[in-house]
């Protein structure tokens, strides 16, 4: 290993035990928040529409750790950027010395660790209500953190592009909406006119659903791997504003 990969990660360890350290309060508030929009969805749904076919079940209970996700990274992240923003924390953060794309690492790991949790409680919770057998396969364990740095990334590159916490957490809240009531991540897109359908073929939600749905289902979606594409696209857009915004700050 040469010296300035050791360098690296000496720098993304310490960074990651100052991050874990600083944000632990975020874990319970991060659970909770996952089990409104994921678990709470789901059941509440299912009081809408009592008599879902074996088939509406499952695009039910799969959505739901899909929507659990999101909260995280879309959420979560930007508002602690805020909060750094507002404490006046962040340019220390940003000043420490080790390399910007340690800091970068340390946060997207964290927001992934912390979602972890909140996914399985909202997965095992919707299970249960529904009495749905899933069918895990090692897809799973990839498609959750992909989804989950996507989100995050996103955030990221959304909260370092817009300097203002304000207008971050209106964006924010403004993509929840959108997330609950206008994505195709708890029922099949099909159901979507056709033109709204083709705009989510482009954003990343539906693909979400789609990746994380092929790995507690078998036969219940297909073609995986453009939907892997797209949300590996959009993670990558998310590592690019963020590197944007790091070289003007620099």
């Amino acid at each position: 290993m040469t010296v300035g990969v050791r360098h690296w990660v000496r720098g993304y360890l310490l960074m990651l035990r100052f991050d874990l350290s600083s944000q632990r309060t975020w874990l319970p508030l991060s659970v909770a928040l996952q089990l409104l929009l994921g678990a709470a969805m789901a059941v509440v749904y299912g009081f809408y529409v009592p008599d879902l076919p074996e088939v509406g079940l499952l695009y039910l209970v799969t959505g739901a750790p899909t929507v659990a996700l999101i909260p995280v990274g879309l959420v979560m992240v930007p508002a602690l950027v805020g909060q750094q923003r507002t404490a006046g924390t962040f340019d220390f953060t940003w000043s420490l010395p080790v390399p910007r794309t340690v800091t970068v690492a340390s946060t997207l790991t964290v927001a992934t660790l912390i979602a972890v949790p909140g996914v399985a409680v909202t997965l095992l919770l919707v299970a249960w209500r529904y009495g749905v057998d899933l069918s895990f396969s090692p897809a799973f364990a990839v498609a959750v953190p992909l989804t989950c740095l996507m989100t995050s990334s996103v955030g990221l590159g959304l909260a370092h592009a817009i300097g203002n916490p304000v207008v971050v957490n209106l964006i924010s809240n403004v993509l929840i909406v959108v997330v609950l009531l206008y994505s195709p991540i708890a029922f099949p897109i099909e159901q979507f006119p056709d033109w709204l359908a083709a705009v989510h073929e482009v954003l990343p939600l539906y693909h979400m659903g789609v990746v994380v749905r092929a790995g507690l289902t078998e036969g219940l979606v297909g073609d995986v791997g453009t939907s892997y594409a797209v949300v590996a696209a959009w993670t990558a857009a998310g590592w690019a504003t963020t590197a944007l915004a790091m070289r003007r700050r620099a």
